[in-house]
């Protein structure tokens, strides 16, 4: 009678997610780092055949609530697609134009032996801010580092420490990243809100983390730098190294700082960027073009796969860029979790869910960390920051609401919590990918990735402080 308005238990809720969980770490230990390549998309897939089933065959709910769910769930991150397309155009004309190997060379500069670490955290940091890519950081100058660090006598978890702190600390905050983009939309937080509201706890994790390196370095017995003068000396050859193109992430902050929409901010940063590629580095869109067309070079920076060859295999790897088509197997993700995020949601099994944390949350406190809990939780079960960041923003986003938060909040919270952690999972995507890429284990990392570490324990102690945390006015009391 009434089955129209059963649903879900929370345990009948939780058999989509244990599926999802089994068939994700089945991926993973299969494909290992090229589970986003397709066998996570597919895992979400199955995972949403199986909520729909359940729901059709034991609650009655119509297939038509499913389709309608599913329907507005993609609509909702259409801006966010549309903005990882010019992202993946933004990538590839920042690099190829000298724009990040500008950064980056005068960025090594700073580096003196005594302040190795910290130098180490603040050059990952700025690579993975105009990159957006932890992974790229990681696997180009992180493994740069990684022999210098070892070369002036540090230890690998020290070294290991310092590179993946800085990278995640970039990867939280650049408007380039993935996953920033994806906590903001999947929140619906306009992206450089989310930004400015995240360098609230971001800003102090990055300072203490900066502070435990300086430390550190000073008391360690260090010794000479030749590799970062060999490195500088590659990117010098290959690029024309000029202060005049850091005018283009200089005309970039500028129009965030204006609030100009991130669309804009980004399309008009990714022309500036091929224009100065076009003046100050004809040769290598010539190379990328393969011939005397300069403007397939262009045109190929903007969309596709781009390989300049150097001295350097670290340095190729570097400046190597995928432009608009790199982006597809994260949009491809984001299109088959909103199918599972709609399939839950029509169920009412996401709804059921929710209930059960919505007994934790008295204040602003238990609430944040509820949600820095969930966060982990999910990125310790579906081993994938992507999932997790996705779920999150949807178990919680009803609740944040309803308590009259801002979306901000829970948009910062989620990357505190999901992003930065995920790292430090030896069975998530990114635990193995950076262990695989350092050659140093998960474990022996992760006492040092202070950055990662922290990043969750302050926003449960911002919440605590309750600093430039706005409730409105709640009109349901319910």
């Amino acid at each position: 009678m009434n089955s129209e308005n059963k649903i879900p238990s929370p345990l009948v809720s939780l058999l989509p997610i244990a599926f999802l969980v089994g068939m994700l770490f089945a991926t993973i230990h299969t494909f290992g780092s090229d589970a986003l390549s397709g066998g996570s998309q597919v895992s979400l897939l199955a995972t949403t055949a199986l909520c729909i089933f359940i729901g059709m065959a034991f609650y009655r709910i119509p297939w038509k609530d499913y389709e309608l769910a599913i329907t507005n769930n993609v609509a909702g991150v259409t801006t966010a697609l549309i903005i990882l397309l010019i992202i993946g155009a933004l990538s590839g004309t920042w690099m190829v134009s000298g724009v990040v190997p500008t950064l980056i060379y005068y960025g090594m500069q700073i580096i003196h032996p005594d302040f190795f670490l910290t130098s180490t955290c603040v050059i990952c940091a700025l690579v993975s801010v105009m990159t957006g890519s932890s992974w790229t950081t990681i696997a180009t100058i992180g493994i740069a580092l990684l022999g210098i660090g070892k070369a002036q006598g540090f230890e690998e978890g020290w070294i290991a420490g310092a590179i993946i702190s800085g990278a995640y600390f970039g990867d939280k905050i650049s408007p380039l990243s993935d996953t920033t983009v994806l906590a903001s939309s999947v929140t619906d937080t306009p992206l450089f809100s989310h930004i400015r509201y995240m360098m609230i706890t971001t800003v102090p994790s990055l300072a203490i983390t900066l502070v435990i390196f300086t430390v550190m370095g000073l008391t360690h017995e260090t010794s000479g730098t030749e590799q970062i003068a060999a490195f500088t000396a590659a990117l010098d050859a290959k690029f024309q190294i000029t202060p005049w193109l850091l005018a283009v992430p200089i005309v970039t902050g500028i129009l965030i700082a204006r609030r100009i929409p991130s669309i804009i901010t980004l399309f008009l940063s990714t022309m500036l960027a091929g224009i100065f590629a076009l003046i100050f580095q004809p040769g290598l869109l010539l190379e990328i073009a393969g011939d005397d067309n300069i403007f397939k070079g262009i045109m190929t920076t903007f969309y596709g796969s781009t390989g300049l060859q150097t001295g350097s295999d670290m340095l190729t790897e570097l400046i190597a860029t995928r432009g608009m088509s790199g982006m597809m197997n994260t949009i491809w993700l984001i299109l088959c979790a909103m199918c599972f995020g709609g399939a839950m949601t029509a169920s009412g099994m996401l709804g059921s869910i929710t209930s059960v944390f919505v007994r934790f949350m008295r204040n602003t406190v238990s609430m944040v960390a509820s949600t820095v809990c969930s966060g982990l939780f999910l990125n310790l079960a579906t081993a994938d920051q992507y999932i997790s960041i996705i779920l999150t923003g949807n178990m919680f986003s009803n609740i944040y609401d309803k308590k009259g938060y801002e979306s901000r909040l829970l948009s910062r919270t989620t990357e505190d919590a999901v992003t930065v952690t995920s790292p430090l999972i030896p069975w998530n995507t990114c635990g193995m990918t950076q262990a695989t890429i350092l050659s140093v284990p998960t474990l022996t990392y992760l006492p040092y990735c202070f950055f990662n570490l922290v990043s969750p324990l302050m926003s449960i102690f911002i919440a605590t402080v309750g600093y430039k945390i706005i409730k409105k006015p709640v009109n349901n009391p319910g």
